[in-house]
């Protein structure tokens, strides 16, 4: 998520901790950007401290940033996209497989950037403000 704008620039799916898909989905958003942010901010789960998220930022000159235990305010805007997802979306649907998952997960993110207006960005979708006066392509899930 792009602090700025609250765009989400990429995401993925996964029912382990794992790190690896964390991993992926920073490459897609760096790929999607077209740069690398200059400081990312995590909190400290295992993706996060793991030594292939920390080397890719740290490849791609990324600062490091990790909240401190307990500190979820320090991340709230990531904190509260996760809130809005479960309680508008997660909570509500019955999925009969993680697939299925996937793809309501890729239309709530499209809907969130691109047509869900936010009062902090003076009523304009995060989109509207990460790219202004561009057209919005959202990759939906395969």
């Amino acid at each position: 998520m792009d602090w700025r704008s609250r765009a989400v620039l990429s995401w993925k799916l996964s029912n382990t901790l794992d790190g690896s898909f964390c991993v992926e989905a920073l490459r897609e958003a760096f790929a999607a950007t077209g740069r690398a942010p200059e400081i990312f901010n995590t909190d400290q789960g295992c993706q996060f401290t793991s030594r292939a998220w920390i080397e890719t930022l740290e490849g791609a000159g990324v600062r490091v940033s990790m909240d401190g235990k307990g500190r979820w305010m320090d991340n709230v805007f990531i904190e509260r996209l996760w809130r809005s997802v479960k309680h508008e979306g997660v909570y509500l649907w019955a999925h009969a497989n993680v697939h299925e998952l996937e793809v309501a997960l890729a239309k709530w993110f499209g809907e969130y950037n691109h047509w869900k207006p936010h009062q902090s960005l003076d009523d304009k979708t995060p989109w509207e403000c990460y790219r202004p006066g561009e057209i919005p392509v959202w990759k939906e899930a395969a």
